[in-house]
């Protein structure tokens, strides 16, 4: 009986034994299966996405050549030639434009954050820049503005014709009282490419605008990009300037008086332009006069010959013209019977008129309403009002939740 049972049990065990042979081998057999099929899809995506990669190189080439072949379609051999040697354009479209307190160029600073109460609203294109652009730039306190100088009497020319339009290698400094230096060692308007590059203090962000201060930009400017201001790459410790510019006070005005007659004037002024404005009160607006002629802001022949009964002015293409007396006309100056001359400043709709004697004392007179009334702006301080006590309450709540962690704490 037990030679029976031994057998069945060597039987089943061989069975086993081949089973697992068989199925081992099956399995090997399934793993070269996949293997090989997972192989052919891997050649065949790399044959497909190398396919799409010339085709794509192909259409490139084929928009390139078609390029090529309609802006050469109509020029001469000469035409070519000079089409060859031309550098390359880029062409750009602005992004927004700024709503300043700065209605003419007259009185705009010459450099960003001299003057801390000069504000202005970057207004963006929706169409362009969608408002989730902005996200995050109000945690910066200062950004970069890139714009073009739209002011520039030489842009025409220098746009439409360029052939006839030549750089100017030196400009006039007003530091250097006349003097000429280099153009990229300057700060001009006037360049190759008429692109400016200012700084300023981010004070609030709302939508697709932006409120700043300390800025240094003409109403109507339009902008080109903007960029966070990064302490630790954008400022140089050590950085070293060119001794003219070590001069303190090269521009400083010795004093600044404000008559009552201006006082008066201000105040029925602003009961036409405080609801457009970017300022809380009269009173603000009269300090922000009195940081602006800080600053002697007459041009380089303005101040050589203040005194001239006719005045002669040269705009910015170099042609001179006569002032009529036209009371829109900026950097317009009149004469009085004592031959004392009355400058005008344009700032929020107001004209502000001073006189300046040669130990750079200023009086300011008058003010009186601009011809276009007010600057039609779409943000005023009102409106930025509701968005800084709203920063505000935020702040305060901020504040709040984090002395009470503390108090727990303690």
């Amino acid at each position: 009986m037990a030679r029976p049972q031994a057998a069945v049990a060597a039987t089943l065990a061989a069975v086993a034994a081949a089973a697992a042979v068989l199925s081992s081998q099956l399995y090997r057999r399934r793993c070269r299966r996949l293997a090989s099929r997972v192989r052919e899809l891997e050649a065949s995506l790399a044959a497909a996405t190398e396919k799409a990669a010339a085709e794509r190189r192909g259409r490139v080439r084929a928009q390139q050549s078609l390029r090529k072949a309609l802006s050469e379609q109509e020029l001469s051999s000469d035409e070519k030639k000079k089409l060859s040697k031309s550098p390359k354009s880029f062409p750009m479209a602005s992004i927004g434009v700024v709503q300043s307190c700065f209605s003419t160029r007259n009185g705009t600073p010459r450099q960003p954050l001299v003057v801390p109460l000069a504000r202005a609203t970057v207004v963006l294109d929706p169409a362009r820049v969608p408002a989730e652009a902005l996200e995050g730039l109000a945690d910066y306190s200062h950004c970069w503005i890139l714009y073009v100088f739209h002011l520039n009497t030489d842009l025409d020319k220098m746009w439409n014709d360029p052939a006839r339009s030549k750089l100017k290698a030196k400009v006039r400094v007003p530091r250097l009282k006349g003097g000429k230096m280099g153009v990229l060692a300057t700060r001009s308007p006037h360049r190759p490419n008429p692109i400016g590059l200012s700084v300023a203090k981010v004070e609030a962000v709302d939508g697709h605008s932006i409120l700043l201060s300390g800025v240094d930009l003409v109403d109507g400017t339009p902008v080109l990009d903007i960029k966070p201001y990064l302490p630790y790459s954008d400022s140089v410790k050590g950085a070293a300037i060119p001794n003219w510019l070590e001069v303190d006070g090269a521009l400083a005005v010795e004093s600044i008086h404000f008559s009552e007659h201006f006082i008066s004037a201000l105040s029925d002024c602003w009961m036409h332009v405080q609801k457009q404005s970017l300022y809380a009160s009269a009173d603000e607006f009269q300090d922000l006069v009195k940081e602006v002629l800080s600053w002697d802001i007459r041009s380089l022949s303005q101040r050589i010959r203040p005194h001239e009964v006719t005045i002669k002015d040269v705009t910015d293409n170099g042609r001179s013209k006569i002032d009529n007396g036209c009371n829109n006309d900026e950097d317009r100056q009149s004469v009085d019977s004592s031959t004392s001359v009355v400058y005008h400043l344009h700032l929020e709709g107001i004209d502000v008129s001073y006189r300046i004697d040669q130990d750079s004392n200023i009086v300011v007179e008058n003010a009186a309403l601009l011809s276009s009334a007010v600057n039609q702006h779409q943000y005023n301080y009102l409106t930025w009002r509701e968005k800084f006590l709203l920063v505000a309450g935020h702040f305060g709540l901020y504040l709040i939740k984090k002395q009470s962690k503390w108090w727990a704490a303690s």
